[in-house]
């Protein structure tokens, strides 16, 4: 009898600790939990602690309330200035909603990512298509992604979602457009250097210019200065021969024949002079002045 009642007490021991633990389970800070019962949702159950349930009948689903990322792949769009850009963006989602969630979605978290799928590239085209280049590459940028984030969060309401964040990752031109910009850039590239060229031909021209009249400028004036000083020289040797002819005038005369004798016949074959041997040219070839025979006589 004493066997039979611990066995009973036993057998009871484990159906109470089964039914147990059938019954209470923990909700964590990190999640929330959804109580179905028979496939229907029953309750959700967002506050962590111990929790109980109907034991075989009621079972739990949980989600996680955590930060929940997705990564779309790059999506071409076309600007508002018909330009086209490749753009890669990031999602930052949280279930707000578990019994809208596990209605319209289902449990787990590949069935959301698929809708987010194209959800956010539709978002993008229809704000992106209203903007320009330069807008999305500027300052402009947050209030861009603030109106895709809202639409995106609008759409994603409905399978219990919230947005919290939504932004470009990476933006990229087309291949077909990246070599038209790196050839556009290129022929402006070749444009400035043309116009370097020719501004500095233009100031090289302008220097050279100005070099040149410096230079006619400075010969002019050395010129001038060289005939001032030739005029002078020409005008004191006019005077030096004035004082010598004063001084002595058979001798200046002499000497002034000898100066024409050697202009005459200094370079043999160059002249050739016609003269009567009376000619006045001859004179002193005759006779000499008195001072220079006398020099001669001494």
């Amino acid at each position: 009898m004493n066997q039979k009642t611990l066995i009973g007490g036993a057998i009871g021991v484990v159906v109470a600790a089964v039914l147990l633990f059938s019954t209470l389970f923990t909700v964590h800070q990190t999640e929330q939990m959804l109580v179905v019962q028979f496939g229907k949702p029953v309750r959700v159950i967002s506050q962590p602690g111990l929790h109980a349930k109907i034991p075989f009948i009621q079972n739990t689903i949980s989600f996680d309330r955590r930060l929940l990322d997705y990564e779309g792949p790059g999506e071409e769009v076309i600007l508002g200035d018909q330009r086209r850009l490749i753009v890669d963006t990031f999602t930052r989602f949280r279930i707000s909603d578990p019994l809208e969630y596990y209605q319209t979605v289902g449990f787990g978290e590949a069935a959301i990512r698929a809708r987010l799928s194209s959800i956010v590239p539709s978002a993008l085209r229809r704000v992106l298509g209203n903007e320009p280049l330069l807008s999305v590459l500027s300052a402009d940028r947050t209030r861009i992604m603030t109106a895709i984030r809202d639409q995106v969060n609008r759409e994603a309401q409905r399978f219990g979602i919230e947005i919290e964040d939504v932004r470009i990752r990476r933006t990229d031109l087309p291949e077909e457009n990246t070599q038209a910009i790196l050839s556009r850039m290129q022929t402006e590239r070749e444009r400035v250097a043309r116009e370097a060229r020719a501004e500095g031909a233009e100031v090289a021209a302008r220097i050279r210019a100005g070099a040149e009249r410096e230079r006619t400028v400075i010969l002019a004036e050395a010129q001038a200065q060289a005939d001032i000083i030739r005029g002078s020289g020409e005008q004191e040797a006019i005077r030096i021969f004035a004082e010598a002819f004063q001084r002595d005038p058979q001798f200046f005369a002499f000497w002034r024949s000898l100066q024409a004798y050697r202009e005459a016949f200094g370079e043999e074959g160059r002249a050739m002079v016609i003269l009567t041997p009376d000619s006045d040219f001859f004179r002193f070839f005759k006779e000499l002045p008195q001072d220079v025979r006398a020099a001669e006589a001494r």
